[in-house]
């Protein structure tokens, strides 16, 4: 939706934007490049116990969290604390890390990236999600296929036991 008074406003509401299933997650893009003049990329992510995105650094962006409900286990590095509702974290590009979700509850979390660009991997390297269907567990083909499109991205991953990286 755009408001009629004022050029480059933007308006998503709850439930809306495209949503892609990437890793057993649901990434929903609500904010990109485009619709904020480059400024920023804003991703609503839903992480279901046990899950998350391997190690990984990106070299173009610096990402931000801020979660909404649940409880993540964020590693940066080889340091690992625990972030709950409310908490705020920054990472700037270059930095190791990883989240994983350790409880049996969901987790939601804003994901802001700066500069944008970097939602729109979620929406390629993603498959559409279903509204009300849970995304399904990484398989070793989906890693295979999101491993080769993060170099296009800036973006490095590390492979899980016995998935290769090509």
């Amino acid at each position: 939706m755009t408001f009629s008074n004022g050029p480059g406003v933007s308006y998503v509401r709850a439930g809306e934007g495209p949503a892609s299933w990437l890793v057993g997650d649901t990434y929903t893009v609500k904010a990109t490049s485009e619709s904020t003049g480059g400024a920023f990329g804003l991703i609503e992510a839903s992480i279901p116990p046990g899950s998350g995105p391997p190690p990984h650094v990106h070299t173009r962006e610096d990402e931000s969290f801020y979660l909404l409900d649940g409880v993540l286990e964020i590693a940066v590095g080889e340091e690992i604390t625990v972030a709950r509702a409310g908490d705020f974290i920054y990472l700037p590009r270059g930095i190791p890390h990883w989240f994983k979700n350790p409880s049996v509850n969901p987790a939601r979390t804003l994901v802001l990236i700066t500069p944008g660009g970097f939602e729109q991997f979620f929406v390629d390297a993603g498959t559409p999600a279903r509204p009300g269907v849970p995304a399904p567990p990484i398989s070793p083909d989906e890693f295979e296929r999101v491993a080769e499109l993060t170099g296009r991205y800036g973006h490095h991953i590390q492979a899980p036991t016995g998935a290769s990286t090509r």
